[in-house]
């Protein structure tokens, strides 16, 4: 058994990885996010119940471009004081166990792949929807980061007047409905036009970010997680209208696009880290 854990800009969850689930979860609110000792405390809080049992080592992901062989993460986000920290070395020192830290991009789709919807593809990409747009590669079975924790960055790609991510994240809503993707979704339940009309227009953008996973990876799969994935029914139309103009229909054809339904796959993922 090994502990997973996922840092994200509000929360930082825990649990045990067993038998591909994951269990006794411990769960707490970021808070103080200017003091990097404070921040780690409760990191340490919520790790050190879960070390009272026999697990093998601790897997990390967290929102930043990692240094995957020294475990040092950059620039954290939503985390202003976590701008350089040797999180490995700290979090082996405390607990001493093995600890692994990778983008947590990297441990959603590693847990797809080891223990989700994408167990049975050798090659897939998985997308995080949500504030931001993130991916996570893997290849051969196995999970590809490239050198500096920064492949699979589709989002930053030049679009339109911009990039990807200001079209295929919540900020798209932001700048054309002046609310949350959240908010976007619930007025788009509650029957709003305007809503609607933006979704859609949002699956034309996505459609342009699995063109460009397409021409890039070429995978057998896309797992489309985050929050936003959740709106599926409002831009999936639309979405599949978008790609049909991809110059090579039979790959096109032999593309399964999934949408992930675990909500502790990431945490799954990163236990996965320390057998990768």
């Amino acid at each position: 058994m090994n502990i997973g854990v996922d840092i994200g800009g509000t929360n930082i969850r825990a649990g045990i990885e067993s038998g591909g689930h994951i269990t006794r979860q411990n769960q707490t609110l970021l808070a103080n996010k200017h003091s990097l000792s404070a921040t780690l405390d409760q990191l340490m809080d919520v790790i050190r119940p879960l070390t009272a049992y026999p697990v093998k080592g601790i897997g990390i992901g967290v929102p930043s471009v990692v240094d995957v062989n020294k475990g040092i993460v950059y620039n954290v986000m939503n985390i202003p004081s976590w701008e350089e920290v040797a999180l490995r070395d700290i979090v082996e020192k405390e607990f001493n166990l093995p600890v692994s830290v990778n983008n947590d991009v990297n441990c959603f789709i590693l847990g797809e792949h080891r223990f989700g919807l994408a167990r049975k593809f050798r090659s897939v990409i998985g997308m995080a929807i949500g504030t931001g747009l993130g991916s996570g590669i893997i290849v051969d079975n196995h999970l590809y980061a490239g050198r500096n924790c920064g492949a699979g960055e589709i989002g930053m790609l030049p679009y339109k007047d911009s990039i990807l991510e200001n079209y295929v994240s919540s900020r798209f809503f932001e700048d054309s409905l002046g609310i949350d993707a959240y908010a976007a979704h619930d007025a788009a339940l509650k029957g709003s036009k305007k809503a609607i009309e933006a979704w859609e227009e949002f699956g034309v953008h996505l459609g342009a970010v699995i063109k460009a996973i397409m021409y890039t990876y070429d995978p057998e799969a896309i797992v489309m997680g985050g929050s936003i994935a959740k709106a599926n029914r409002f831009f999936q139309e639309s979405m599949l209208e978008s790609i049909q103009d991809f110059a090579y229909p039979e790959s096109l054809r032999k593309l399964t696009l999934l949408l992930s339904e675990n909500q502790n796959i990431a945490l799954l993922g990163a236990a996965a880290l320390l057998d990768d």
